[in-house]
């Protein structure tokens, strides 16, 4: 979806953890989730270290380890209001294992996290394939390869 008609977005960007500043200017991010977004939002991002990763990985759903992103979604209609978290150590080392670019991958996982806030979810085989397949028609849109290939 074109920019100019992408519903509107209000985005908050936050760095707890600097270390891909660089790789994450605004102006992109912003882009990523546009191309995911159905309807107005209110998103903010932001980038963490390990430790608080794993902390929010923890309290929020049980599972005591950095996870590369989380969404938390808090209103649906009439405007998406939402968080992403992405842990800046998982991103990076995913990356690594996955030979991919850093930017694609965070690229990805704010689209996917772009795309839960809006109720789009993978708990069974053909959400997943849905979903994939809606990350990937976004992802090439935006000019990246299938995070999935």
């Amino acid at each position: 979806m074109a920019a100019a008609t992408s519903p509107p977005l209000t985005l908050s960007l936050q760095f707890a953890d600097a270390s891909h500043r660089a790789q994450l200017p605004r102006h992109k991010v912003a882009r990523w989730i546009r191309a995911a977004l159905e309807a107005p939002a209110q998103i903010t991002v932001r980038i963490v270290g390990a430790d608080e990763g794993r902390v929010l990985n923890r309290d929020y759903r049980r599972k005591d380890y950095a996870t590369n992103v989380l969404t938390f979604d808090y209103e649906s209609e009439p405007v998406v209001v939402a968080d992403l978290i992405l842990c800046a150590p998982v991103v990076e080392q995913e990356a690594l294992e996955q030979r991919r670019p850093l930017e694609a991958h965070y690229a990805h996982l704010v689209v996917h996290g772009a795309l839960h806030a809006q109720g789009w979810d993978h708990e069974d085989e053909d959400e997943a394939r849905q979903m994939e397949a809606r990350e990937t028609e976004l992802l090439r849109a935006l000019g990246y390869a299938d995070p999935y290939a």
